[in-house]
């Protein structure tokens, strides 16, 4: 828990993250948070003593809307986000849709229970800003990969090869060398919370 105070306290401190979730509060999609490498790679940089951040290919804004799941309104928040902050790179998805493009039968029932599904325990990590100005850590795998700088496989992430291939292809292991790749057979991942 002190660890995601000391987080959130970074971001606090943060006019840009600030400003971020402030936008994405502004335009009143249920659920949204900004997640994924936003906060991810923010931490790592942290915890690496990096004095600048590490560029973004994209902000991932998550939100659940289940009566609204066309992708071209996720389309246009993109285009609101990028007029309210005059800032390029949004990534808006409604997880409401999400379970069919990645090939599960299954609608996810919320943002918490989407992001469980996703490749890495360290990467299903989000932030909110919420009506009453409080920062609102969701972490459906706990926080302690997260922190203790490891890249591990989600539990429910059933494609080991495409995991290793990921983490290679992004370069995680290079940009922040403390960082500890943990491979566990499927059926054997650690569902610690942190």
């Amino acid at each position: 828990m002190r660890e995601i105070e000391q987080a959130l306290s970074w971001i606090r401190e943060d006019e840009e993250m600030v400003s971020e979730l402030e936008a994405v509060r502004m335009i009143g999609l249920p659920q949204a948070c900004l997640s994924a490498g936003w906060i991810r790679n923010y931490v790592w940089d942290k915890l690496h003593g990096y004095d600048t951040r590490t560029p973004l290919n994209d902000r991932d804004v998550i939100y659940y809307d289940p009566s609204r799941t066309d992708e071209q309104e996720e389309k246009e928040h993109e285009e609101t986000l990028r007029k309210l902050l005059r800032r390029n790179g949004w990534s808006v998805k409604n997880q409401a849709r999400m379970h069919r493009r990645n090939g599960q039968a299954e609608p996810y029932s919320s943002v918490e229970d989407a992001m469980k599904r996703w490749p890495e325990t360290a990467t299903a990590t989000g932030v909110r800003l919420t009506q009453e100005g409080r920062l609102e850590w969701i972490a459906p795998h706990g926080s302690g990969d997260l922190f203790g700088l490891l890249v591990r496989r989600s539990p429910y992430f059933r494609d080991p090869a495409f995991f290793l291939a990921r983490v290679r292809t992004k370069g995680w292991l290079a940009r922040w060398p403390k960082l500890r790749l943990i491979q566990e057979p499927i059926g054997q991942e650690n569902q610690e919370e942190g």
